[in-house]
């Protein structure tokens, strides 16, 4: 069996992860079940600090990795909290991040409460090449939490296409229609030719 890293320690997200490579015979591993690597995320973009991870994993273990970057891009606040959305209020801390969202958000009216997720997923190989690949869903910020599943900010974002919060969405309906879902679609189209190339 083939070995994957993806460079995370998030559950939620690794779990999404080894639902996508499980059927292709992947054994998918993340940071949890290596020592601890000292990797200091401070790009500017969601792939810069994609790169920046996945460059530390491959150099650390020498074997495939993936990393995303993934975060909220909120257009009343000029974008944030972006590259920043998983240490807003602290760090990873999900429930002061919401807090705080709902807070910077409480005078926006409706009409202008539109935002998107945002993911770059970077894959990258001990022979040095990289794939890229990027998703999105857009939607608006809700006034309040509602749903209980998945993690993050899925309770405060309202699914435009779908007409309900992302936490009230099964993992399979996420998948189908979230930024991470969508460019892991599109990371899996190249997907052969960066494995074998």
């Amino acid at each position: 069996m083939q070995t994957i890293i993806i460079a995370t320690k998030n559950q939620g997200k690794a779990r999404e992860y080894r639902e996508m490579f499980a059927p292709l015979g992947f054994e998918v591993k993340t940071l949890a079940d290596f020592p601890a690597l000292n990797i200091n995320e401070n790009g500017k973009s969601f792939e810069e600090n994609a790169t920046i991870k996945v460059k530390a994993v491959v150099k650390g273990f020498n074997l495939p990795a993936i990393a995303d970057d993934s975060g909220l891009v909120v257009d009343a606040l000029d974008g944030r909290p972006g590259i920043h959305s998983a240490r807003y209020a602290g760090d990873h801390d999900d429930a002061a991040n919401r807090k705080k969202l709902l807070r910077e958000m409480a005078n926006v009216p409706d009409e202008k409460r539109t935002a998107h997720f945002h993911t770059t997923i970077v894959g990258l190989k001990p022979d040095g090449k990289k794939l890229v690949a990027n998703g999105r869903v857009d939607g608006h910020i809700m006034h309040k939490e509602i749903g209980h599943n998945g993690f993050g900010y899925d309770p405060l974002f309202y699914v435009d296409q779908l007409q309900c919060s992302m936490a009230q969405l099964t993992a399979d309906e996420k998948n189908a229609i979230s930024h991470r879902g969508n460019a892991l679609r599109e990371f899996m189209q190249h997907f052969d030719e960066w494995w074998r190339g």
